[in-house]
């Protein structure tokens, strides 16, 4: 079946908890409904990539007062890339140039149960 980003969007906004970030122990207390989006970016970058295909970016994320980290999201055809977790990072923060990274063919390596567990609530919300 066929979904529209604005449904896939609302049903990933809808299936985001503490239980499906890509956040260590330390960061995942930083984890409030006020930024569902944090620590989401792994998992949903996934999640899209297995509906709509495309290439996963990843890049490096600096600046501000915060630790460095790496962010991933989504190029299609055309150039055309999604970001649905953008939110999680305040205005300080600076994204770096992407790059396309190869999923592995066995899946996700880290946070596998997450990932999991974000495509699992998606595919039902969309049902």
């Amino acid at each position: 079946m066929a979904y529209t980003l604005s449904q896939i969007e609302q049903a990933l906004r809808d299936s985001w908890g503490a239980d499906t970030t890509c956040l260590d122990t330390k960061s995942l207390m930083r984890w409030h409904q006020g930024n569902p989006a944090h620590g989401q970016c792994g998992p949903t970058a996934l999640v899209v990539q297995d509906l709509l295909g495309g290439e996963l970016l990843i890049a490096e994320v600096t600046g501000g007062d915060k630790e460095e980290e790496v962010h991933y999201w989504n190029r299609f055809v055309g150039g055309i890339e999604i970001d649905l977790t953008r939110e999680q990072f305040g205005p300080h923060r600076i994204i770096g140039d992407p790059r396309v990274v190869v999923r592995p063919p066995e899946g996700p390596r880290a946070y596998a149960t997450e990932y999991a567990r974000l495509k699992a609530r998606v595919l039902s919300a969309l049902k």
